[in-house]
């Protein structure tokens, strides 16, 4: 097909397809700000380059449903999407520049804010009784989790999940690295959630962590007759200035503080729960011999 006398690949059903994942939250106030702001100006460039939404619709390889979505704010627009349209509407890169702003709506309001503490931290120290820790999911493991919760999640509310999940991950790549500390139950190094294939892959990413020069990794064992996580999950971020956030179900009712007591209570836990775990080292080979017995 073509469009002003340029050939332009239609895009298949598939890649059309008004796939989860893409809407806008309804109770984010500044997502739904953002992804209007960017659905106008893409409608704006495209009246002022005298096309219809027809063919507009042609002219990107996308649906015409999907453009009147998008354009009145009702749709996130995918990466691709605004590439192609800076391209056609000739907008030298103004429409492509926007995928960074649109990037970050498409996370829940709570996991953006948790990613901003998250990329300031120096010094993180996570320990979580009942699942591997977030960072550390690979994205197989935390679509098995995600789909096992009752009441179920919505498939649109999956795939939100699990694209935050990844793009924390952006934490490992930072220069210069923070330190992370994490501490895991051995029950959950062993319980096969979403099958043995799924297992293996999460405990090889965990190898992998556990080499990185800023990540120390421990196991605490079931054996265990003293344990300081029973109150559960526990997580500390400090930032260069010296402040520190923690959260804990056991303090404040799980929401965030940076009260010196509270913040106190939540360290002395941790430090007893990394005493009682095996050492990084040990922790190690534990996961190796598990990896080998799965």
């Amino acid at each position: 097909m073509s469009v002003n006398g340029e050939a332009v690949r239609v895009r298949t059903e598939a890649e059309q397809a008004d796939e989860p994942g893409w809407e806008v939250d309804p109770d984010d106030d500044w997502a739904l700000a953002v992804v209007a702001t960017v659905g106008r100006q893409l409608r704006l460039r495209r009246e002022a380059a005298g096309l219809r939404a027809g063919e507009f619709a042609v002219a990107v390889g996308y649906g015409e449903d999907l453009v009147y979505k998008i354009e009145s704010g009702k749709r996130i627009p995918r990466p691709e999407y605004l590439d192609t349209a800076d391209e056609v509407l000739d907008a030298g890169g103004l429409i492509a520049a926007m995928k960074e702003d649109v990037k970050r709506v498409r996370y829940p309001k709570k996991v953006r804010d948790l990613a901003q503490m998250e990329a300031r931290a120096v010094e993180l120290q996570l320990y979580d009784p009942l699942h591997v820790h977030g960072l550390l999911q690979t994205p197989e493991c935390a679509r098995a989790l995600l789909t096992m919760r009752r009441p179920a999640y919505s498939a649109e509310e999956v795939e939100r999940f699990i694209a935050a999940r990844v793009a924390r991950k952006a934490i490992f790549e930072r220069d210069p690295a923070p330190d992370l500390s994490f501490v895991l139950e051995e029950w959950t190094l062993r319980r096969p959630l979403g099958g043995r294939a799924v297992l293996r892959g999460q405990l090889e990413r965990l190898l992998e962590a556990a080499q990185l020069r800023n990540v120390e990794l421990q196991v605490m064992p079931i054996e265990r007759e003293a344990h300081a996580g029973v109150d559960g999950s526990i997580e500390v971020l400090k930032f260069e200035d010296g402040s520190a956030i923690g959260r804990s179900p056991a303090v404040a009712n799980g929401r965030p503080v940076s009260d010196l007591r509270q913040l106190r209570i939540l360290e002395l836990r941790y430090g007893i729960i990394r005493a009682q775990a095996l050492t990084p080292p040990e922790s190690t080979a534990f996961i190796e011999q598990l990896l080998g017995e799965t």
